[in-house]
């Protein structure tokens, strides 16, 4: 569906002085660090939303040659999508991109107590984010997506989840993920994937199921396209350039 939309709107010919020039997209890209592009290293400005021209927006927009309003900003949660970033969109936008949920969920403060040294768990947290995410996060992501209906109604909307990050080994000697909580973590990143798509399926829109473009690329395999812990702490646990190039992009790009 929405590569035959933009398919058509780049074909679209408008004859002016008796030559046929192209219509442009018109591109909005929505969410959270994994789409502004945290993990990166490489920031297109020094606000606090860490947007990047490696982050699969970007590099979107310089394929298919798409006008961007790059409004994805770092630590975003739901309801700083319906305050913040809804302003670009409007009845002549095409293409809409969003990655969102992972923090309302309180994920970043999850994965930083199961790396805390023995004797913390983190088995607690983990129970508590999966409830929230069964009970709660559909009735916010539903208000998300509805507000992008009602302000872009004639946009393809394209949303992409998030990958699996670990792969049961322990590698970095500066954190203590044991691979019974690093299983748990998946689990509760499954059920999470599952639950954006389906929320964003229930809309009509197109799901970009990330996890198995992932598969063999988790933190501490031997190709990471996932940060393990970093300095800055900033970029731990988030999609490098490579991730975001051959993991998000690339499977952004066959959707369009």
């Amino acid at each position: 569906m929405a590569g035959a939309l933009l398919a058509a709107v780049v074909s679209v010919t408008a004859l002016t002085s008796g030559a046929a020039q192209a219509q442009t997209v018109e591109y909005v890209a929505l969410g959270d660090s994994y789409a502004s592009g945290v993990g990166t290293r490489d920031y297109i400005d020094d606000s606090s939303c860490r947007r990047s021209d490696a982050a699969y927006p970007s590099l979107l927009a310089d394929a298919i040659g798409a006008d961007l309003t790059f409004a994805a900003c770092s630590g975003a949660k739901t309801g700083d999508v319906l305050a913040n970033q809804l302003g670009g969109l409007s009845a002549s936008t095409d293409l809409v991109t969003i990655t969102i949920g992972g923090n309302d969920t309180g994920w970043t403060g999850v994965v930083q107590k199961c790396a805390y040294p023995y004797p913390w768990t983190c088995w607690k947290e983990i129970d508590a984010a999966e409830a929230f995410v069964r009970d709660q996060l559909p009735a916010k992501l539903h208000a998300v997506y509805n507000a992008i209906e009602d302000a872009a109604p004639n946009a393809e909307v394209i949303v992409l989840g998030y990958p699996l990050l670990f792969n049961g080994e322990e590698c970095n000697a500066i954190t203590r993920i044991s691979p019974g909580e690093q299983a748990a973590l998946n689990d509760a990143a499954d059920l999470l994937g599952d639950v954006i798509g389906t929320a964003a399926l229930s809309h009509g829109f197109q799901y970009a199921d990330v996890r198995a473009a992932f598969d063999d690329h988790a933190v501490c395999d031997d190709t990471e396209w996932i940060n393990g812990i970093s300095y800055p702490i900033a970029e731990s646990y988030h999609p490098n350039k490579a991730g975001q190039k051959d993991g998000y992009y690339e499977l952004l790009n066959d959707l369009v």
